[in-house]
């Protein structure tokens, strides 16, 4: 039986670098504040009219270079994000005409952090059942809408205005400081082609959910609960923003990411020594070094670079393969780990040989 293969990879980052020290003009907040709580020193964020469908279509192209794989070889196209161009259609039609790949079938995924790794599992499978042979797959976001500033905030943030925020402006977009200083945007592309070398290729994939917890991890406006699914007073309220209850989050992802990453070592008979690297959703430092040292793993097979970027949500993992593929720390043949957590609550790992 086939296997799906990671033959190329891409990544795309948006022009505009934030720092924390940026991020202190227009709220109460500092750099230690937010190294102390996260690990994030800066986070990028797309010019106004970028969609997440472009940052898609930028990261591929990196990807289908890297592989040699042309576009009309692409059979089925699969795009996580949780931050759609469009409410609809999916961003996965619209990466398909912009990068002019021929009718295949797009899959727009809505597992938030966790995108990522349910795209590889649904990559992998849509390979070994023979319905195609070679998958875009596609990780990117833009958080940059879910931010609280008006545009004199945005131009006083970037320096292009002297006009600082009023009082209220300034407690308005303090009252969201733990969760809008995670956030960044970026676009990860991988290309899997079907191989029958069942020394390489996904080995494994365990996915899992638990919908009593969604409230957790949850945007609480714009929806079709509300009629309008979206006004002017879910706006004011702040609605739109994401509802992060950070105590419940750190314990869900230190326990799950860990559970699952023995659950699916001890199915396939692999030791944590066997790993070359484990790539985790880049969501929080914090809880990214607690389940590496619940799991015992040494410094030189673990990579994060949430430092730089932020929690880019389906596109952290990508970010991490591609990073690593191109400076030499992922060889042909080396065992590596994917695992995340996102809202819903969706977990899951991914195993498999490069």
């Amino acid at each position: 039986m086939p296997r799906a293969l990671i033959v190329g990879s891409g990544r795309e980052i948006p022009p505009n670098r934030v720092t924390n020290a940026m991020l202190a003009r227009v709220m109460d907040t500092s750099d230690e504040w937010i190294r102390e709580r996260s690990g994030i020193e800066t986070r990028y964020y797309v010019d106004p009219g970028t969609g997440t469908s472009d940052l898609g279509v930028a990261a591929a192209r990196r990807a289908l270079e890297m592989a040699k794989v042309d576009k009309d070889e692409i059979d089925l196209v699969i795009f996580a994000t949780m931050t759609p161009d469009h409410y609809f259609p999916g961003s996965g039609g619209l990466l398909q005409a912009k990068l002019g790949i021929k009718k295949a079938p797009c899959f727009d995924i809505r597992q938030q952090c966790v995108g990522w790794v349910f795209g590889m599992q649904l990559a992998d499978a849509q390979i070994r059942s023979g319905f195609a042979k070679t998958v875009l797959l596609v990780g990117a976001e833009i958080h940059a809408g879910f931010m609280p500033y008006n545009q004199a905030n945005w131009d006083y943030l970037y320096g292009k205005s002297d006009v600082k925020p009023t009082p209220e402006e300034f407690a308005k977009n303090t009252g969201y400081r733990d969760r809008i200083v995670l956030f960044g945007d970026a676009g990860g592309a991988v290309v899997l082609k079907a191989t029958d070398d069942d020394r390489r290729g996904v080995v494994d994939s365990i996915l899992r959910t638990d919908g009593t917890e969604y409230d957790k991890l949850i945007v609480p406006g714009v929806g079709f609960k509300h009629r309008p699914y979206v006004d002017a007073a879910q706006l004011e309220r702040g609605d739109h923003i994401p509802i992060v209850e950070g105590r419940a989050v750190f314990k869900m992802a230190t326990t799950l990411m860990a559970e699952v990453t023995h659950e699916i070592l001890k199915k396939n008979g692999v030791q944590l020594s066997d790993l070359k690297l484990v790539l985790m959703h880049q969501a929080n430092l914090r809880i990214n070094g607690y389940v590496q040292k619940t799991l015992g793993l040494p410094d030189e097979k673990v990579y994060n670079n949430i430092q730089k970027y932020g929690n880019t949500t389906a596109a952290t993992i990508p970010l991490l393969w591609d990073e690593c593929a191109r400076a030499g720390r992922i060889q042909p043949g080396d065992l590596v780990l994917m695992v995340a957590i996102g809202g819903g609550v969706h977990w899951g790992a991914t195993l498999l040989r490069a």
